[in-house]
């Protein structure tokens, strides 16, 4: 199982959120999230998703349900693409989109993104780090991230921020 701590400047509260991946086939996995708002105690966040990888394409799909801090129960499909940049797959561009739509199937929202991601391996002894900058088509503002080893920050030019510490 992994675990992780979340904070987000938006909210102030700190979430533990854990996430399990259990396989179904070679390319195929059910995954499980959940998410305990500390402050209160109750779950923020809970996500049952099935997960089909196409790795000859570097692809993957993803379909599934979600009960939101609200009580708001919606369904979600996403996908992700992969354009590597380097033979060595450390320099890549994604393109990734996700859909939500509610108990009726209604689109209630939708997200998109095109982003560059560079993975440096052994930054500095024993540390890895990850950039992606990337820009979301509906939201249309720029975000970037900075992942090391355990710690990634999230932030978009409209002034979201989050943080995790994977555990």
């Amino acid at each position: 199982m992994e675990t992780s701590l979340r904070l987000a400047g938006d909210s102030k509260n700190l979430r533990i959120h854990a996430k399990e991946k259990l396989p179904l086939n070679s390319q195929t996995l059910l995954q499980a999230h959940g998410e305990i708002d500390t402050s209160s105690g109750a779950p923020s966040y809970l996500a049952l998703i099935i997960r089909r990888f196409y790795p000859e394409l570097s692809a993957n799909i993803g379909v599934g349900v979600q009960l939101d801090g609200g009580n708001d129960f919606v369904y979600n499909v996403r996908g992700k693409k992969a354009f590597l940049i380097t033979q060595t797959g450390r320099v890549g561009i994604n393109i990734k989109g996700r859909c939500i739509g509610d108990k009726e199937f209604k689109l209630a929202k939708k997200s998109g993104a095109v982003e560059l991601a560079w993975s440096i391996f052994n930054f500095q002894n024993d540390q890895d780090v990850r950039l992606k900058v990337g820009y979301d088509f509906f939201d249309k503002v720029p975000y970037l991230q900075v992942r090391e080893n355990n710690w990634t920050l999230n932030a978009c030019m409209n002034g979201k921020w989050n943080v995790r510490f994977d555990l």
